[in-house]
């Protein structure tokens, strides 16, 4: 899935996708929208039925009868580090998925454009381990898989990393870890970290929280701006849906009891405040904020601003 490359214009007139939280700013970066096939494969309880109990839902976030999702990063500000919140499906990449394998992206152009060009980025973290939150982690390089943010320390949960280790892996999985885990540890450049139910700052007002259920080691991360506060979902939350219906799993969740668990306690966290709740796999407009309406959540969708990006 080609996507065009464009010049980005000079830096003093450029803009990207992003909210303000005060002291910290978080930016949507684009891979690509997922095919329409993935929301009836990924939340096979998600049925239009269940859809017409939420109308909100639409346009933004439901066709007539499926979910939309959408592959994307969020690229953060704060403290003076530019920090990368999960890679995406990555380019290049050998997958046993057909709407995910060799797609050849202009994601590091948009990267850069956004004011994070891949070198100069100091922080990525890895909110789970599964294949379409680490693919841009690695790039093909010479006919090597080699770390995309050269002078970055990649962040992982030592519990999620150490599930994994003693996995019984299948072969597309053994792929993933081949191109896009394997040879960042080989770099020296993935750090563990043990992520407790108080949560880990690992920069200015950006805490690791645990969020299993979907993975036994999935963090959710918050940001604590000086200003508002966010919250970035990992696959906590998968879909809107699962705020109006958080019985909703994931096809793939490890542990579906316990990822309905964590997202009750993230929803009421968030629910009735102005904490921005921003879905690594929403579509546009991505983010908004929760509310309690008739015994249920509810997502009122908050469109990001266009935020003049800086020098990199």
């Amino acid at each position: 899935m080609a996507g065009a490359t464009a010049t980005p214009p000079p830096a003093a007139s450029r803009t990207s996708t992003g909210w303000d939280l005060g002291d910290i700013v978080v930016r949507r970066v684009d891979e690509i929208e997922l095919p329409r096939q993935t929301g009836p494969w990924l939340l096979p309880d998600a049925t239009k039925e269940v859809l017409d109990e939420a109308p909100w839902l639409r346009p933004d976030f439901a066709d007539a009868d499926v979910p939309r999702l959408a592959s994307h990063s969020f690229a953060v500000e704060a403290g003076g580090l530019r920090i990368v919140v999960d890679t995406g499906i990555g380019n290049d990449k050998p997958r046993a998925n057909p709407a995910w394998n060799g797609l050849d992206t202009d994601f590091p152009q948009r990267l850069a454009a956004a004011g994070f060009p891949p070198e100069s980025v100091d922080l990525v973290i890895t909110t789970h381990l599964h294949t379409d939150h680490v693919g841009w982690n690695t790039r093909l390089t010479g006919g090597e898989w080699l770390p995309t943010f050269p002078n970055a320390r990649y962040l992982a949960s030592r519990t999620e990393w150490d599930h994994w280790a003693a996995a019984d892996l299948d072969e597309p999985r053994r792929q993933m870890f081949r191109d896009s885990v394997t040879p960042v540890r080989d770099a020296g450049q993935y750090d563990l970290v043990d992520v407790p139910a108080r949560g880990h700052e690992v920069a200015p007002g950006v805490l690791l929280l645990p969020a299993p259920g979907h993975t036994p080691g999935q963090v959710a991360v918050e940001l604590r701006g000086g200003d508002r506060r966010a919250l970035i979902t990992g696959d906590s939350i998968h879909h809107p849906v699962q705020l109006s219906h958080p019985h909703v799993n994931s096809c793939v969740d490890i542990d579906p009891a316990q990822a309905v668990r964590t997202r009750a306690r993230l929803l009421d966290a968030l629910a009735d405040t102005d904490a921005l709740l921003l879905g690594t796999h929403f579509p546009q407009p991505t983010g908004g904020t929760v509310r309690r309406e008739n015994g249920r959540y509810r997502l009122l969708a908050e469109h990001g601003a266009e935020l003049p990006v800086g020098a990199a």
